[in-house]
């Protein structure tokens, strides 16, 4: 990374990242060359198809994934414990369900995430972040005492994980594709928890999807994803309005009309 001492670090910092699977001839270039920066308090989106490497660039961030080669910081530095990394970085996946475990209730499990933390909150501390958690998304913590995944609805689950991380407040977090399993009323519920998230938490967003309609209306920067390679970045306005590859026109061209007329104004 250029040694700039004037300069914050940025929060994610990749050059020249490549991560493969398998060997010889079925070798898989999941994310391929990629490069990029990303400052604090943004909000970036991931935008591409299925298959196209942003979920594995989003768990390389996560620090699940070791790139294969190039260099790939956080805050400066090489990600080197995930245990330490979570403190600050968390995530938001596609399906809630398999987020939580089915046997154990709901706020147990809310407040074992807790655990994760470098300083332990106090059982009166932890209630209070969970309820706290809870309230931001607007559950009664009442609401949910007893119960278990099962029991509740995919947007209600997808909330909780949003409650999660009310509680832990990260500095920042990775939502990769966490619409995309609820209607469009609740899809925009979540996207304004997101946005709440980032006002009252100060948090930096990555937003990993498939839909460059909705990354075009809650994102600072777009990056384009195709076969694992970053092929156009900039503003949303940038992107949409003037896109330079094929692969942004086919993605535009695959949002409703809805979108498409709001994108034109």
């Amino acid at each position: 990374m250029p040694n700039n001492s004037s300069a914050p670090a940025p929060v994610f910092y990749a050059k020249n990242v490549t991560k493969t699977f398998g060997h010889g001839k079925t070798l898989v270039k999941a994310v391929d060359d990629v490069s990029f920066s990303i400052a604090d308090g943004e909000i970036v989106s991931i935008v591409g198809g299925s298959g196209c490497g942003k979920s594995v660039l989003a768990k390389v961030m996560l620090g699940l994934y070791k790139q294969n080669q190039g260099e790939f910081t956080y805050r400066g530095k090489a990600i080197t414990d995930t245990r330490s990394h979570w403190n600050e970085v968390q995530s938001v996946f596609q399906d809630p369900f398999s987020c939580f475990n089915q046997f154990f209730s709901i706020r147990s499990q809310l407040k074992d995430a807790l655990n994760i933390l470098k300083v332990k909150p106090s059982k009166a501390e932890a209630d209070a972040r969970v309820d706290a958690g809870l309230m931001a998304v607007n559950i009664t913590p009442k609401d949910i005492e007893g119960k278990y995944p099962f029991e509740l609805s995919g947007g209600q689950m997808q909330r909780m994980l949003l409650a999660r991380i009310f509680a832990l407040r990260p500095k920042v977090l990775i939502a990769d594709e966490p619409t995309s399993m609820v209607d469009a009323c609740v899809r925009a519920n979540i996207l304004d928890y997101l946005m709440k998230l980032k006002v009252e938490l100060g948090m930096t967003i990555v937003f990993v999807t498939h839909d460059i309609g909705l990354a075009y209306y809650v994102s600072d920067r777009l990056f384009i994803m195709h076969e694992g390679k970053i092929v156009e970045s900039g503003t949303p306005d940038e992107v949409t309005q003037h896109p330079q590859s094929p692969h942004t026109v086919q993605l535009l061209e695959d949002i409703p009309e809805i979108h498409k007329e709001w994108l034109k104004r």
